[in-house]
């Protein structure tokens, strides 16, 4: 008797090839051969929500589809695994990097995968608590997931998920609900106007950086894509990253594909080796916001 679940859609291998050449072709995704039945749990709520009969219907409809129901696929099949200061050590590596600096001299920051808003608005606290209100820098958090985005735009999380900050943090930095909202914060002004955020798939041409960054945090992006997405994107981010800059990447992700690029310094944080080179060919346009819109 074959183990495979009762499904509402049908839903073949043929269709599950499909979708992980489609998610690969569109933002990088390298989907393992063990996803069929996340695939199909995840994408069955967008055939019940549009009335599609099975999943081989949905995907010619796909392609056919404008850039909307593009976004609603990658919004499905992305994860969003995140917390406020994870891996902690990153966030005081940051603020000892810092205090290098040139005092007044602004900072660029990047967080390319911002996810729910929890990692940027971590950056931010790090940098307010250590440098004051008054510190010159520029956060843009950009994600390929808009719903994603979306939350981190609101704000708003579970007070369970502000466990591992201290009493004092929270009330500098959080407003608590009450009535209907209890169990609830969000995020005072003082986090929302210091970060930027827009969307932005890594694998666009339209990255547009005016400005070589100081700060990039990747983390926990590179595991799902190949090796030959991760050397993509690793020259890019060497093109965009002062000499003196940092890229941060997650505690699980071993960035083989560095070469001569970065160099390891610890811990997930890597520095680049060579002197940095501005290329031209950074504003090929792209459907995603560019940093430099992302900016303003």
């Amino acid at each position: 008797m074959s183990n495979r679940k009762a499904r509402d859609f049908e839903y073949t291998e043929e269709d599950f090839e499909k979708v992980r050449q489609l998610i690969y072709q569109r933002v990088g995704i390298n989907l393992g051969p063990n996803k069929m039945e996340m695939v199909y749990s995840r994408l069955s709520r967008r055939l019940r929500t549009l009335g599609v009969p099975d999943m081989k219907a949905y995907l010619q409809r796909l392609e056919r589809a404008d850039s909307s129901e593009w976004q609603e696929f990658v919004n499905a099949l992305t994860t969003n695994l995140t917390a406020f200061f994870r891996e902690a050590h990153h966030f005081e590596y940051l603020v000892s990097h810092l205090r290098k600096k040139a005092r007044g001299q602004k900072v660029k920051l990047w967080c390319c995968a911002a996810s729910t808003g929890e990692e940027p608005y971590s950056i931010v606290i790090a940098l307010l608590d250590a440098f004051g209100t008054d510190y010159p820098f520029e956060l843009v958090a950009t994600d390929v997931d808009t719903n994603a985005l979306q939350a981190a735009r609101n704000g708003v999380y579970d007070l369970e998920r502000l466990k591992g900050m201290d009493d004092a943090m929270v009330a500098k930095y959080f407003m608590k609900g009450v009535g209907k909202n209890a169990g609830l914060a969000r995020v005072k002004n003082v986090l929302a106007d210091r970060v930027t955020f827009a969307p932005l798939n890594l694998l666009s041409g339209g990255w547009q950086v005016p400005d070589a960054l100081d700060i990039i945090f990747c983390r926990n992006v590179f595991i799902y894509f190949d090796k030959e997405t991760q050397g993509t994107i690793l020259q890019r981010f060497h093109r965009i990253l002062k000499s003196d800059g940092l890229l941060f990447a997650g505690h699980s992700e071993s960035l083989l594909t560095v070469g001569a690029m970065f160099q390891s310094i610890g811990r997930t944080v890597y520095k680049p080796t060579a002197q940095l080179v501005r290329h031209s060919d950074e504003s090929s346009g792209d459907e995603s916001a560019p940093l430099s819109a992302a900016a303003g």
